[in-house]
């Protein structure tokens, strides 16, 4: 009993037992200081990466689509360029072929879509092998 009653009174004597120090909040906002721009900063990559990664999916499928087309109809052999829109994105793309180091009769086949996410530009490649036929306008799909 006798700790409380001296505590009470030194408390009144200190006036505001329960507040803080001047210490205690400099040190407080110091923290809020650090912590704060460390998460905008960490939401706005997130924000960045969730963009980039969904423009990339997109880029991908686009870039499948004239890789496959130009498969299936032969025209892969002549470099090309053009956009494609995928949902609400406009995707500009391009598609050359050069020789295959081991056999001049396969050509490497590469279709390149570029985008923008955030201002930044980022670019999808995709390649494949192809080896037109003689006398035919199709691909061989023989082994």
């Amino acid at each position: 009993m006798k700790l409380t009653i001296a505590r009470n009174k030194n408390c009144a004597a200190r006036r505001g037992c329960q507040a803080f120090t001047l210490a205690e909040s400099m040190a407080a906002l110091l923290f809020l200081a650090i912590v704060i721009p460390v998460s905008i900063e960490a939401l706005h990559t997130a924000g960045l990466a969730g963009e980039v990664a969904a423009r990339k999916g997109g880029a991908a499928r686009v870039a499948e689509k004239i890789l496959n087309e130009s498969l299936v109809t032969a025209t892969w052999s002549s470099p090309q360029r053009g956009t494609a829109t995928e949902g609400v994105l406009d995707f500009e793309w391009s598609r050359s072929s050069q020789s295959w180091p081991s056999d001049n009769a396969m050509q490497l086949v590469t279709v390149e879509v570029k985008y923008t996410a955030q201002g930044k530009e980022y670019s999808v490649k995709l390649n494949t092998l192809a080896r037109q036929s003689s006398g035919t306008t199709g691909i061989n799909l023989s082994q």
